[in-house]
């Protein structure tokens, strides 16, 4: 019953999750909020939303291990597994305007997001820096396309929404839904995990970094295929990208500000620089407006399946 729960709480989540996306696109659309303010805020924050209510979630439950597995393990899987299987169908190119600077400001978070974590215990204080370095970097953002200076920047996932409501009811019903939906599909998929994490006796980080971030990444990496089918990834990077930036600054920001979050000594020993070497990855494509081809994207597939067998070795699922 609990894998059933955890599946049904994911399920919630990303249903519950892209109804309050339409819902708000649509609100903002009948109260002419513009395009772009629209894509940097209510998009931007509201494809996030399943993180941050499950980092919200495991603190208040007491289970800060989940939040932060759920970060990390989300942005690990976003690099290996979200561009790694989409390549290997068609490449992915890097050439988005403004590429560079994001990903090299991924990589400055991405630090210092590190440097705070080895300070044992993320604090409120550390929360609300990392939430105002996300402010600021929207603030700059929208800046610069107001300039002209870019289209938005890829702050995350911000391909074309579909069926957006037109009606004002059904408007209010998408809204209303996944604010109902949202904090439900958390309780449920934090309560589950922590009981299947108790039930094979490992910790509750390692279901973090497996279990529930792949969960939270499957949008992603249903966008992102889906996109490769039709031959239109372009965005696939700049997507990955805002969404690993919103991960550590918006959620784990949020989640610290809601109560600390002690770092446990395996996250700085090895997920951490996990992370971080993933996000590596990409530069040397950034940099060079390379593509992603099929033989990167099935070595990224393969380094994924190499971390999680490496989790499941360390914890002992193997024997």
């Amino acid at each position: 019953m609990d894998y059933l729960a955890l599946i049904g709480g994911l399920f919630i989540l990303l249903f519950t999750g892209d109804l309050l996306v339409r819902g708000a696109v649509a609100l903002a659309n009948d109260l002419s909020v513009p395009p772009l303010l629209i894509g940097l805020t209510i998009v931007a924050f509201g494809t996030s939303a399943p993180e941050l209510l499950i980092g919200i979630q495991a603190a208040l439950a007491g289970l800060p291990e989940i939040a932060l597995g759920n970060a990390v393990g989300s942005n690990i899987a976003n690099v290996l597994l979200v561009l790694g299987i989409p390549a290997m169908i068609y490449p992915i190119c890097c050439n988005q305007p403004a590429i560079r600077r994001n990903t090299l400001f991924m990589l400055l978070v991405s630090v210092v997001f590190i440097y705070l974590c080895f300070q044992g215990v993320l604090t409120f204080w550390m929360g609300f820096c990392l939430f105002f370095m996300v402010i600021l970097f929207l603030f700059y953002a929208w800046i610069r396309a107001r300039a002209g200076n870019g289209v938005i920047d890829q702050l995350a996932d911000l391909e074309e929404i579909e069926g957006v409501p037109q009606d004002s009811w059904k408007i209010a019903a998408f809204i209303i839904l996944g604010l109902i939906g949202l904090p439900v599909g958390a309780h449920i998929t934090v309560d589950s995990a922590d009981a299947i994490a108790r039930a094979w006796q490992v910790p509750d980080a390692v279901i973090g970094l497996t279990i529930v971030a792949f969960g939270t990444s499957l949008p992603e990496l249903a966008t992102t295929v889906m996109a490769a089918i039709r031959r239109q990834e372009g965005l696939a990077v700049g997507n990955v990208i805002g969404s690993n930036i919103f991960n550590i600054l918006a959620v784990m920001g949020v989640t610290a500000m809601v109560a600390d979050i002690q770092v446990p000594q395996e996250f700085l020993a090895f997920d951490l620089w996990v992370m971080l070497g993933s996000s590596m990855l990409l530069l040397p494509f950034v940099l060079t407006r390379a593509k992603i081809g099929r033989v990167t994207g099935a070595g990224f597939t393969l380094a994924y399946l190499l971390y999680i067998y490496a989790l499941a070795s360390n914890t002992g699922l193997l024997g």
